[in-house]
């Protein structure tokens, strides 16, 4: 099916849904099948002070609500409609299987309920990048005059693009690898997969797993499938995906690229997969300091968003102002202040080992803040391909013993600073000996390899307290 068609409309009228948790995904798919004229009742695992006051306004607008047991089918149930965090394994989608009712995520749902003439979608998944790409690109559709949204997992929510009252010409969806576990019709315009290491392998069960649900992005692709040449599981997600006829595989490489990619030549961002003539020729897009920060995972994020623009017919030059219009979110990458000869840059969402890397990738020499909540995550390989590049290394968090270990194994002579606190003032701390280990020159970096929440509500606020304690040795003068 064609990303210009749209899925057979269903008759929702008495239709037995059920809806699999409460929650920023839930409670909306839970309104818009009751309005549709589906019985839905949801249920839930938590039976908190929350979940209550939800289910309360949920059941005065006539929608059922079962609080404390999201694990028995209800009876009756012809499809369940689920929010992306619930795992696989849960014994009501078991009891579905057994019962022969589909399950659906919200991006599932989304995609149904396009009406005619709905806009084609343009996907991105992968590990890391995914809404720096996603937002990326849709800063390049709208320089190109185009009516778009970034929604999905970021931004606008899927059910609101496709119902709401605006009109798109395109819409810029990034897509989870649980959201895309439970979407299995999905058939969009053109998709990308940015990269692919080890994560939420404990939801998807292994790395074959996790892979194959990022693969499903490329199912029924009708122009590109876009994959990171860098990163041959991409590519050979792209060789088993059946898409339709017609679709090419386009890569992006950081590397001069050859027919069919997109790639980096002497500071330019250029296009060998839609110039004309791309056998012998290239076409300039935008140059490497139009896409801020100019890091080297970035220049992908931004040749992949090119990529899937230009497949959707998008001009050069929309392209170049697209990227240079674009500012990534906090967080990611972000120059804070230069103090002292010293820059100090907030990766604070660098919550696993892939994304820390790409971030140690970018600056040298660094000092080093990291730590966390592992995840069961390992630290080995990251430290030895960025061993080189550091000056030091400033630890915090629960499970900074694994990345000191790595440390003492794979760069015994980088000097380290382990701080055994856990409160949220070991930030402060930690730039404090940072500032101390680094010279004029250096980068603090903080790219932590790890989850927040042994500190912190989430990585946001473990940026703005690394960004606070910057400013803070900034007004002191300590550095």
């Amino acid at each position: 099916m064609g990303s210009g068609q749209v899925t057979q409309r269903l008759d929702w009228n008495g239709k037995q849904v059920t809806v699999a948790g409460l929650g920023v995904s839930g409670i909306p798919a839970a309104r818009v099948l009751h309005g549709l004229g589906a019985r839905v009742t949801v249920v839930n695992d938590g039976d908190d002070e929350r979940s209550r006051a939800q289910a309360a306004a949920l059941e005065a607008e006539g929608i059922t609500v079962r609080l404390g047991d999201g694990d028995t089918l209800p009876t009756g149930t012809e499809l369940i409609v689920t929010t992306p965090g619930w795992r696989p394994d849960k014994p009501l989608f078991a009891a579905a299987a057994e019962a022969g009712v589909e399950v659906w995520g919200d991006v599932e749902l989304a995609w149904r309920l396009r009406g005619p003439g709905a806009a084609p979608w343009l996907a991105v998944t992968g590990t890391n990048g995914k809404t720096t790409t996603v937002r990326m690109l849709a800063s390049i559709l709208e320089a190109a005059g185009l009516r778009t949204a970034a929604v999905g997992n970021i931004g606008v929510s899927l059910l609101d693009a496709v119902l709401g009252e605006q009109e798109y010409d395109v819409l810029a969806v990034e897509l989870s690898s649980y959201q895309l576990h439970w979407s299995p019709s999905l058939r969009v315009h053109s998709a990308a997969v940015l990269n692919l290491a080890p994560d939420h392998l404990d939801w998807h069960g292994s790395m074959e797993a996790y892979a194959a649900d990022k693969g499903r992005i490329y199912e029924g692709n009708q122009v590109a499938c876009v994959y990171n040449t860098a990163d041959k599981v991409t590519e050979d997600l792209v060789r088993e995906a059946d898409v339709e006829e017609g679709c090419r595989a386009i890569g992006f490489t950081l590397d001069t690229p050859g027919p069919s990619e997109l790639g980096v030549v002497e500071g330019l961002l250029v296009d060998r997969a839609f110039a004309p003539n791309r056998q012998k020729n290239a076409q300039e897009l935008a140059e490497v300091a139009d896409v801020q920060p100019p890091a080297p995972h970035n220049i992908a994020n931004a040749l992949a968003a090119a990529a899937l623009a230009r497949a959707f017919g998008v001009d050069a030059k929309a392209v170049r102002d697209g990227l240079k219009a674009f500012r990534p979110d906090p967080h990611r990458i972000e120059l804070v202040e230069e103090v002292g000869g010293v820059t100090y840059v907030d990766d604070s969402k660098a919550t696993n080992t892939h994304a820390a890397e790409a971030s140690l990738a970018a600056y040298d020499p660094i000092v080093w803040i990291a730590g966390g909540l592992a995840k069961g995550a390992t630290f080995d390989e990251l430290v030895r391909k960025s061993a080189k590049r550091l000056r030091g290394a400033v630890l915090i968090g629960a499970d900074r013993a694994l990345i000191r270990e790595a440390l003492a194994r794979h760069a015994p002579e980088v000097p380290v600073v382990d701080l055994d606190r856990t409160d949220t003032g070991a930030m402060s701390e930690a730039v404090r000996e940072a500032a101390r280990l680094a010279r004029p020159g250096d980068t603090v970096l903080l790219a932590p390899a790890c989850a927040s929440m042994d500190m912190f509500t989430n990585y946001n606020t473990r940026g703005e307290a690394f960004a606070d304690a910057v400013r803070a040795l900034a007004a002191t003068g300590d550095a």
